[in-house]
């Protein structure tokens, strides 16, 4: 999840937008990143998936009203869906853990604002 997530960094820092083809495949990693360890993270690794899911949701979902007739848009709409339902699931495990809507809120806000590490 840490790669993902550095990645995520930088992908959410960048000036222009990748390409459908890197795009898709960011999403095809995390996605099966998940289903293979998604129910056993830890909790600084949830809080990390939230930010990589939430970001590709919202990604999913910009480049699908802007490619709405495009043969890319049922794929966009489809990644949205999958990318909010592990958001949902995310939140709900960290408001089991103790966390209001406003602290999962406000770090969340504090994530996007981080720079990407350096490598």
């Amino acid at each position: 999840m840490d790669e993902l997530y550095r990645e995520v960094q930088v992908l959410l820092n960048m000036e222009g937008e990748i390409d459908f083809k890197d795009f898709q495949d960011y999403y095809k990693r995390v996605m099966d990143y998940l289903q293979e360890h998604g129910q056993d993270l830890e909790e600084e690794q949830i809080w990390k998936g939230l930010l990589v899911v939430e970001s590709l949701s919202s990604n999913s979902q910009s480049r699908y009203r802007e490619h709405r007739k495009g043969k890319e848009a049922k794929k966009y709409k489809r990644m949205r869906q999958r990318a909010k339902l592990w958001a949902q699931n995310f939140t709900k495990r960290l408001q089991s853990m103790g966390y209001s809507d406003e602290q999962i809120n406000e770090r969340f806000h504090a994530m996007l604002e981080e720079e990407p590490e350096q490598q």
